[in-house]
């Protein structure tokens, strides 16, 4: 019988593990040191960071480096040789043949047969013809067609096209060869890394106020100027990856390698990006790779006449809730395609870089279904935890940043996984940002359960403040997800059925729409100021767009009637709506001037209960909320680091914001040297009901 082992050993053990995953692992010892209740898991960061390495180092060897690797595009698929011929390459372990049909070759379905290679690859080359005219021309149909084990014959889109078309009635997509005389020429570098994100989450598709699905030449020429104009110095798109059904809202991929064709063609897209480039507006690529659509006919699935290939077999390739398929991260040719997809938008189309979609379900196997996520670290580490996807991500985003040191990656995780935002060296997960996904929910919860005063103010603050030390967030109040179909708004919450009857200047400003219009206000700048290090809005809701969000389904009989932005409300002078608008361009203009979103976070001086008061400082700014429905206060004595001479530079209560004019703005503010929570220096102020304010000290240089 073995001896037990002392409690001694056991430290000995465990001292020894911890200096051997500081020894592989390069400034994991810089992770602890920040947050040392992860020591107990230094193993498993070292695990993770030795089968990143691993993977990195076969790719060198077996293909000559992640660079090559990623460029899977430019052999898979179907490309024009400079002879004149056609070289086409898949990657079908499970057909019995491969074959390419279509237009070209009167659909003869066997006439041009793939020859299998090893790894379950195949490939073709068609000789020019002899008068050297194109072989497959551009906008021809194309199809793969697969011959399976058990004799099936199935016509498949490639999994690399790069163009796809729904016909007439057509339910399922056509894949078209893309292969323009002439492709879009990009005139405007990329800008460089903002300071400060501020996210403009944009669909191309509902961008008109029109009923119909709205085009990347509507969006360019429409849509881009008032983001301009807005303040806002990114611009997040949603649903580019072609997806058959139009109200996945994007999330139901079809043709990874495709731009859909719903908006128009890819070079009017590439054009659209080129355009907000020469703005100075990066644009990110809203990239779903945590699951496939099970469409088999236009989709990935089934593609080699198994229920394998691209994705896991059994129950374990599909997602019970969102019925669709999940990748397989540790075949070797999956990581080929999802990593050379990647690369494909930042180089094709010059993306700035990605807001993967479903990171949690990624994560975990489990997928957060049914999941809390008390925050308690042994809920991040051990056997629920997905390496083979976790390390995929590790990969994606060493690839992005060593492309292009620029690139912006976020995660959209709700499970807040420590160290994904992280450097790699560190075994973090190498993502440059991370949504903070509880604050809308806070507010929906706020508005909802809530009465005005009963508002905890501690608990706001906590919200918006509870994040991890290094790694960045993106705050928002409200995304696309509030804005769907059965869900409302942050206007919509508070103001609901009166937004269709008094948002005219020339009607009452009744109760609910004077609160509605104050606290939206209010709700947007202090999760501005106090929410994270970037800022994000969905389309529309920054002036606090009526109405939901629903795509044409059977349920609304294929209604475009809530798959649409209303902006010329903004500019009819006789609506309230202008008023939000203004407030929400002037208050990221003066985060522009002022850049408090990449300044340390903020210290909080003041979360007053019963007076319902926040102060707050952030980069060299005072902000002041009071969200008493009816106290206003006189001579409110506000702590501050700073001495000297104060300004008002931006008033929810303004005139042009909708507000009610309580506040003199040529008023000057003198802080003394009077200690006040716990600040060296206060100041009064008058602070009206219901009121947010920016103060900043003209004393110190801008």
């Amino acid at each position: 019988m073995a001896a037990p082992v002392t409690p001694a050993a056991r430290a000995e053990d465990s001292e020894a593990a911890l200096n051997a995953a500081l020894a592989d692992v390069p400034e994991l010892a810089r992770l602890l040191e920040v947050d040392p209740y992860l020591k107990p898991y230094a193993v498993d960061f070292q695990r993770r960071y030795k089968q990143f390495s691993q993977i990195l180092n076969n790719i060198g060897e077996n293909e000559g480096g992640i660079d090559k690797f990623s460029r899977g595009y430019e052999s898979f698929g179907v490309h024009r040789c400079a002879d004149g011929g056609l070289y086409c390459k898949e990657w079908a372990p499970g057909a019995e043949g491969v074959f390419l049909t279509g237009d070209f070759n009167g659909w003869n379905p066997f006439s041009y047969p793939y020859k299998k290679l090893d790894y379950g690859k195949w490939e073709l080359y068609i000789p020019p013809k002899q008068n050297k005219s194109v072989l497959v021309p551009h906008g021809s149909k194309l199809k793969v067609v697969i011959t399976s084990k058990s004799g099936e014959i199935l016509y498949r889109i490639s999994p690399w096209a790069k163009y796809v078309v729904r016909e007439g009635a057509n339910v399922n997509y056509d894949w078209l060869h893309w292969d323009p005389e002439h492709s879009y020429e990009f005139k405007h570098s990329r800008p460089k890394k903002p300071r400060s994100l501020r996210i403009y989450e944009s669909h191309v598709g509902i961008s008109s106020h029109e009923g119909k699905v709205a085009s990347y030449k509507h969006f360019t020429c429409n849509v881009l100027p008032r983001i301009k104009d807005l303040g806002y110095n990114c611009i997040q798109l949603m649903a580019i990856m072609e997806h058959a059904y139009y109200a996945s809202f994007g999330y139901q991929i079809t043709s990874f390698f495709a731009a859909s064709s719903r908006y128009g063609t890819p070079e009017e897209l590439k054009e659209l990006v080129d355009t907000a480039h020469s703005m100075g507006i990066i644009v990110l690529l809203d990239v779903v790779h945590s699951h496939a659509s099970k469409n088999s006919a236009d989709g990935l699935n089934m593609f080699d006449g198994t229920d394998s290939c691209y994705f896991h077999s059994g129950p374990r390739g599909t997602h019970d809730l969102w019925d669709s398929r999940l990748f397989a991260y540790s075949s070797w040719e999956v990581l080929r395609f999802l990593l050379s997809n990647i690369r494909w938008w930042l180089e094709e189309y010059r993306f700035d870089g990605f807001r993967f979609d479903g990171v949690t379900s990624m994560l975990y196997h489990h997928h957060g279904m049914g999941q809390g996520f008390s925050g308690d670290y042994s809920e991040y580490f051990g056997l629920q935890v997905d390496e083979d996807a976790l390390t995929y991500l590790m990969l994606a985003n060493h690839l992005v940043h060593t492309l292009y040191p620029d690139s912006i990656t976020i995660a959209e995780d709700v499970s807040g996984m420590p160290a994904l935002c992280s450097p790699i060296s560190q075994g973090g997960g190498g993502f440059d940002y991370r949504l903070a996904m509880a604050i809308p929910d806070k507010w929906i919860q706020l508005l909802k359960e809530f009465k005005d005063e009963d508002w905890n103010m501690g608990d706001i603050v906590y919200t918006l403040t509870n994040r991890r030390y290094l790694e960045k967030c993106i705050a928002y109040a409200e995304s696309h997800d509030q804005a769907l179909v059965g869900d409302k708004t942050v206007a919509f919450w508070l103001m609901d059925a009166e937004m269709y009857t008094n948002m005219s200047v020339l009607s009452p400003f009744t109760p609910v729409i004077d609160r509605g219009i104050q606290l939206h206000k209010m709700i947007r700048l202090i999760t501005h100021g106090l929410g994270g290090e970037g800022y994000l809005n969905f389309m529309g809701n920054e002036f606090g767009h009526p109405e939901w969000l629903d795509f044409p389904r059977k349920g609304n009989n294929e209604s475009y009637h809530y798959a649409r932005r209303q902006f010329h409300l903004t500019d009819d002078d006789l609506l309230r709506y202008k008023f939000l608008n203004n407030f929400d361009r002037d208050m990221n203009r003066l985060e522009e001037r002022c850049g408090w979103l990449s300044a340390p976070q903020a210290y909080v001086s003041e979360k007053h209960e019963g007076n319902k008061i926040i102060a707050f400082e952030r980069a060299g700014l005072l902000f002041i909320f009071n969200f008493h429905p009816s106290k206003s206060y006189t001579d409110y004595r506000v702590g501050t680091a700073l001495p000297g001479k104060f300004k008002i530079v931006l008033d929810s209560d303004a005139a042009e914001y909708g507000g009610h004019q309580r506040l003199d703005h040529s008023t000057d503010f003198f802080s003394e040297a009077f200690e006040h929570n716990g600040r060296p220096c206060s100041l009064l102020v008058y602070i009206p009901s219901r009121v947010a304010l920016i103060l900043q000290n003209v004393d110190l240089p801008n």
